[in-house]
């Protein structure tokens, strides 16, 4: 029953990524990863929020994308 329970949960979770989230596989050289992490960590970030936030100033997008009014 437990196993049920937790694939229910899986799939919701799944399901409201996907209505909310875009997915981006970028590929980099071997030892970069590390050197991303290395500087979000030292940001304070997760590495996902750093990426995104350094995509974000590299395509002049602002802070409040995205947000209704």
């Amino acid at each position: 029953m437990e196993k049920k329970k937790y694939a229910s949960n899986t799939r919701a979770k799944n399901k409201w990524n996907t209505e909310n989230y875009d997915r981006l596989y970028p590929y980099v050289k071997k030892g970069k990863k590390e050197i991303y992490l290395a500087a979000a960590q030292a940001a304070g970030m997760s590495l996902n929020e750093w990426l995104e936030k350094t995509l974000d100033a590299a395509a002049g997008i602002g802070e409040n994308w995205g947000e209704q009014a």
